[in-house]
């Protein structure tokens, strides 16, 4: 048991990586250690690290740096996937004093305590591959103060040409069903009215599970009965998943926000093929379609990668048109980046940064207009919000939150004060932007 050691945390990347910060924080606060803003100065620095992109890998390193640099004395630890992706690099180096792979977050009093003793390099690192179990951290508070993000799968099994994922979180992992509810019940007695679902491949969960008949739609349908709990979230599906038989069945769960994020990448069908996707857009399209037919215009959001490797203009141009055809809420437009060690890393025909920079700026364009176009239908109808933050906005103090579509609304907190609270859920009438990312109304 360690006594008022300053520890300061750093998140990079993944809500996932968020839920497993929050939860390496709960326990070493259990073991005595005193949490402080990662400004401020610490004992021991942790920087939950991603290695999504080459980027990552930069901004990761930074950090490690940056820790060293705020205090010298202190020890720095790096943690998660830049560390699984580059062990032997960090290994060298003398930024880092502990290192801790995926699947070892658990241990992190132990490790860090280990260290004070020795005061000799550690790391903890295992081979991913060779992982079967699932890690079960659990919080029982979270960085947010109305919403939760509870991790419940780890690893992916898809291999996808362009992504490392799969090489340093490993093969899929469900958490127990039991353990799920039972992390959520203690949430929502903390007063979480929100949970969001995620993953790694949320679509996998209980895939891997000895008696294989739990799936996502059983997890939910758990969920839904949780006391306290009033809104479900999903993170991010494969299209392949939406089938009927799947949307039927938490369709009856009224809990489940009608928001759902459907994994794209791109819409043309050779570019899907040689980036090793499961789906084409045929698929795509029907899962769109089953949706929409079980939920009254419900918020479709996606991600899509402009210049991928091979991508000629004539398969931009059907992209763009497809897109342009199943009109999404959202899409989150990434303009690609090489990530070492990937099939897509040794591919022929990369796309210049010129052209990656044009087509993103088509996309993004389109995305705006389709996001205010969506937006614009709530204008004179009552939508109910779950307030979560207190933002200034011109000078003026508003109570912000969003609808079980995930749509942003703000109202002045001059003109509300008595009526509403940060973790209130109450109907508010929208009246229109306040800017272009923002609506607003009244209570």
């Amino acid at each position: 048991m360690q006594k008022n050691i300053r520890a300061a945390f750093l998140t990079l990347g993944c809500k996932v990586n968020q839920y497993e910060t929050d939860a390496m924080q709960e326990i070493l606060e259990s073991d005595g250690y005193r949490i402080v803003d990662f400004k401020e100065e610490a004992d021991v620095y942790i920087i939950n690290t991603c290695s999504v992109t080459n980027m990552a890998d930069r901004k990761s390193r930074q950090m490690i740096h940056r820790a060293r640099k705020k205090n010298p004395e202190a020890i720095v630890a790096a943690v998660g996937c830049y560390v699984q992706a580059a062990e032997e690099e960090l290994k060298k180096g003398k930024i880092a004093d502990v290192l801790i792979g995926n699947n070892k977050k658990k241990e992190i009093a132990s490790i860090l305590n280990a260290y004070f003793i020795d005061r000799e390099k550690i790391a903890e690192v295992e081979d991913i591959s060779e992982v079967r179990e699932y890690e079960d951290l659990r919080i029982h508070k979270t960085a947010e103060h109305t919403r939760a993000y509870i991790k419940i799968q780890d690893g992916c099994n898809q291999f996808c040409s362009y992504c490392i994922i799969p090489y340093t979180r490993g093969r899929i992992r469900s958490k127990n069903p039991d353990e799920v509810v039972r992390e959520i019940q203690a949430l929502a007695k903390e007063g979480f009215k929100e949970v969001v679902l995620t993953g790694i491949h949320l679509s996998s969960y209980g895939k891997d599970l000895s008696d294989g008949r739990v799936g996502l739609a059983d997890i939910i349908k758990r969920i839904q009965e949780v006391e306290g709990i009033e809104r479900i979230r999903l993170g991010s599906l494969e299209p392949r998943i939406v089938t009927e038989e799947f949307v039927a069945s938490i369709r009856q769960c009224d809990k489940v926000c009608p928001h759902f994020h459907l994994s794209l990448q791109s819409g043309c069908d050779e570019t899907l093929k040689r980036m090793n996707r499961s789906y084409d857009t045929r698929d795509y399209k029907k899962a769109l379609e089953i949706l929409r037919k079980y939920y009254d215009h419900p918020a479709l959001t996606t991600d899509v990668i402009a210049g991928f490797v091979g991508e000629t203009e004539e398969e931009f141009e059907e992209t763009r048109k497809y897109l342009e055809e199943i009109n999404l809420y959202e899409m989150h437009i990434f303009k690609y980046s090489v990530r070492k060690g990937t099939r897509a890393e040794r591919m022929e025909g990369h796309v210049p940064e010129e052209w990656k920079s044009r087509r993103s700026a088509i996309l993004l364009d389109m995305a705006k207009r389709h996001k205010k176009d969506y937006e614009q239908r709530y204008i004179g109808k009552e939508q109910k919000v779950l307030f979560e933050e207190i933002v200034d906005i011109n000078g003026e103090a508003y109570l912000q939150g969003h609808t079980e579509r995930y749509v942003k609304v703000a109202v002045k907190l001059a003109e509300n004060s008595k009526k509403i609270q940060q973790n209130d859920m109450v109907f508010v009438k929208i009246l229109g932007f306040l800017d272009e990312n923002l609506l607003y109304g009244k209570v």
